[in-house]
């Protein structure tokens, strides 16, 4: 027999598993070589940044936003070539496939760092956490550099 008791220790113990199960989805995501560019005028209050992400999950996943302490708005932007002319829009929903990686570099793929809040030096980690479309997020540091690693 069944009590109330039991169902709700029965229901906490189904929501924890399904909230470790989001979180070890969370983990088969993985950034690397995270990088972002420090800019000639250390004034200026925006970057791009750039990495590989890669999803090691079983499903698909779709990274929809990207935020980080040391700046007032980071977003996905691609840059393209349209008629000779290089042109950036911003990319709302990055799907990835089970297995895929999306590969974020200059003249590409890449996030823009804007409304920067202090002046960033060679080698320093940035954090960011990129907002999965399933609410979960995976942290990563770029690090600041004057070239591309």
């Amino acid at each position: 027999m069944i009590t109330k008791p039991c169902v709700g220790v029965l229901f906490v113990l189904c929501a924890l598993a399904a909230s470790a199960s989001a979180a070890e989805e969370t983990k088969c995501v993985t950034v690397e070589q995270g990088w972002l560019r420090l800019l000639p005028n250390p004034k200026m209050a925006m970057t791009a940044g750039y990495a590989v992400i890669r999803n090691g999950c079983a499903t698909a996943v779709a990274i929809t936003g990207a935020r980080s302490a040391s700046f007032g708005d980071v977003s996905l932007h691609e840059t393209t070539i349209v008629d000779g002319v290089s042109r950036m829009r911003e990319v709302r929903r990055l799907p990835l496939a089970p297995g895929a990686r999306a590969v974020l570099k200059p003249g590409g793929l890449h996030l823009m760092l804007m409304d920067g809040y202090r002046t960033l030096e060679e080698g320093q980690p940035v954090w960011l956490q990129l907002q999965l479309e399933d609410g979960t997020e995976v942290s990563t540091a770029l690090i600041a550099r004057k070239a591309a690693p």
